[in-house]
């Protein structure tokens, strides 16, 4: 059975080419490695003894889009993960995130909205919800204002899926909120690797121990938390990997519920940042340096996710803890490194 994964390249899309090769699955990857690298096939294929189809080339060029569904026509599923990803960036460069976050997924959804039978894996975020009112966050929690057009994306995108599904009977999705992913495969094959200057806390975090980045800034200290550090739930990338399988299984066995669901996908916990940076200072027995700065635009304060309907109805939970997941982060940084 072949899937195709969008940005499979990527910090989440090669760990879940590796879960579902590890399945038994056939993988197809389209990246344009405009944030990823070519070699990272290489390492995929180093762990599992199988190398993926791969085509580059970049999803916002619609007519290359209608020209691999015609050589792939036997493509079962689509996981979905090539997007811009950071909130800083997308509030400074707000089109580029609406042109690449939304015309490649209305490009893809053309093509599967002609087939007879269509599964399709959303690589959302729990940034739809913005500032929650409760937590931990249910699925229920009320879709509120994003706070980046990052954010905005990904609402736009559950919408234009949601919509697709309504009138197009074949078309089976399931939109993932994930949480914040981070760690790296145990065997220190494939990890976060940003291209240019981090975006995200802990490949920062990782290329300041390492001597790459001189100080690490940590956004505001005033926020209503235990130590006025923003609180998130930093979920490790291969159980994360396991719920796009396990939902895709869900959509192929047909036991999905209706034709869209949505899953929140996180470890129930929230951590600051500072009891992050703490913990990588102990698995990594590096001190840190970092600096308190002003708040970052974009910024929520807490968001930590109930994962209850994850656990019961796709039967996952994650299983990695902080201190794992910072680990093997650390152990990624110092063998890209070396």
């Amino acid at each position: 059975m072949k899937i195709l994964v969008t940005g499979g390249l990527g910090f989440i899309g090669s760990h879940t080419v590796v879960e579902l090769q590890n399945k038994g699955y056939e993988v197809v990857i389209i990246d344009n490695c405009s944030n990823s690298s070519a070699d990272v096939l290489d390492r995929i294929t180093k762990i599992t003894g199988i190398k993926p189809l791969f085509e580059q080339f970049d999803l916002r060029e619609k007519n290359k889009v209608q020209d691999f569904f015609n050589r792939h026509n036997d493509v079962s599923g689509v996981i979905h993960f090539a997007a811009s990803k950071a909130v800083g960036e997308s509030v400074e460069n707000p089109l580029l995130y609406y042109e690449n976050n939304l015309s490649t997924l209305v490009y893809l959804l053309q093509q599967l909205s002609s087939k007879s039978s269509a599964h399709f894996i959303f690589s959302s975020s729990c940034t739809v919800y913005g500032q929650a009112d409760e937590l931990p966050i249910t699925e229920n929690a009320p879709v509120k204002a994003a706070e980046s057009p990052y954010g905005n994306t990904k609402q736009i995108g559950e919408e234009i899926i949601r919509d697709t599904c309504k009138v197009t009977s074949d078309l089976n999705a399931i939109s993932l909120r994930y949480f914040n992913p981070i760690g790296a495969h145990p065997s220190s094959e494939i990890g976060e690797l940003p291209i240019g200057v981090p975006q995200n806390l802990i490949p920062y975090i990782t290329q300041t121990a390492i001597g790459l980045r001189e100080q690490l800034s940590v956004f505001g200290d005033d926020y209503p938390t235990s130590d006025g550090t923003c609180i998130r739930d930093y979920i490790h990338v291969v159980d994360l990997a396991k719920a796009h399988v396990v939902a895709l299984q869900r959509l192929l066995e047909h036991k999905n519920v209706s034709n869209y669901e949505v899953f929140n996908v996180g470890t129930g916990t929230g951590s600051t940042v500072l009891e992050v940076i703490q913990s990588f200072e102990k698995m990594s027995n590096q001190k840190l340096n970092y600096k308190i700065v002003g708040r970052r635009e974009g910024d929520i304060t807490a968001a930590y996710a109930d994962t209850t309907k994850a656990n019961n109805e796709l039967g996952w939970q994650a299983k990695s803890s902080l201190d794992d997941s910072l680990g093997s982060a650390w152990k990624w940084e110092q063998k890209v490194r070396s």
